[in-house]
């Protein structure tokens, strides 16, 4: 059974409301080559306004390169948020500066390449703010990210200056994460984890009106470790000893996350959890 013969159905018609895909963590050949067999249809069957995905480890499983940014745009992904290892190469520095749909974590200190956030008009002149956050918890020392958000949201509010805002969370503990969710409850439409490469089933819409998932999953070949092929982590588990990581190249699957938003306040109504292809697929529900 196909996702175009039984979708989850969305609850508003969608004349009345916003309709964004967020993809989780593209890893990779793996996780591009899943994006371009599956973006197209979940576009028909959802009706989408917007796609969003973290392109932070689509090239090569770590870093993303220029070429693989406009690879991603020309495929139909609007905007692309990053994280931690965008600064893998060199050649993005100049790119990002000259490119605002993709993305930085905005909590690295003035004066590093591109920006941390953008406002995207969508074909039916929405405009949709997405804001890329970084967590600290066991990751690198960046500016608070709950300030950077409170900053962030007295310049840009929901309803007056925008009419939705996607927050990619990139952090590696949950707690954070689910913090940043409460935090921002109200005051964005969605807070989407990114950057552990595992869906958590914990997709709700917080008492405000926010949608939230830890994390959204990787979009990549899940029978590997995190995206990496087995035998090459292994040894630092095993020993401890240093090891040079190879990306997986088998079946991807497209992890993400649907959100529909009301028109008028930018408010969610419902959260839907894409699994399409590989080990992981839900197209039957």
């Amino acid at each position: 059974m196909s996702l175009a013969d039984n979708p989850v159905q969305l609850k508003e018609p969608h004349s009345d409301s916003l309709t964004i895909l967020f993809v989780g963590d593209l890893f990779g050949k793996s996780g591009r080559r899943a994006l371009d067999i599956h973006l197209d249809r979940l576009k028909r069957v959802y009706a989408l306004d917007m796609v969003i995905a973290n392109g932070e480890n689509s090239a090569g499983g770590i870093g993303i390169t220029p070429g693989v940014a406009t690879e991603l745009f020309q495929g139909g992904v609007d905007v692309i948020t990053t994280g931690n290892h965008i600064w893998k190469y060199k050649e993005i520095f100049d790119y990002i500066d000259n490119n605002n749909r993709l993305l930085r974590p905005m909590n690295y200190p003035p004066g590093a390449p591109g920006k941390g956030f953008v406002v995207f008009n969508t074909p039916s002149k929405m405009r949709v703010a997405v804001l890329n956050l970084s967590g600290r918890v066991f990751m690198e020392p960046l500016d608070c990210p709950f300030q950077l958000a409170d900053r962030f949201l007295e310049r840009v509010r929901l309803g007056r200056d925008v009419d939705a805002i996607m927050v990619d969370m990139h952090a590696e503990a949950s707690s954070e994460k689910g913090a940043m969710g409460h935090y921002l409850d109200g005051r964005v439409s969605a807070v989407l984890g990114s950057h552990t490469h595992i869906p958590t089933a914990d997709h709700q819409i917080l008492p405000k009106g926010t949608a939230f998932q830890t994390d959204v999953g990787m979009t990549g070949c899940y029978n590997s470790v995190i995206g990496m092929k087995t035998e090459t982590v292994m040894p630092r588990f095993l020993r401890q000893m240093p090891t040079h990581f190879e990306q997986m190249q088998g079946e991807g699957t497209l992890c993400g996350t649907i959100v529909s938003l009301n028109k008028g306040n930018g408010l969610c109504q419902q959260i839907i959890p894409i699994r399409l292809g590989g080990q992981l697929s839900n197209t039957g529900l």
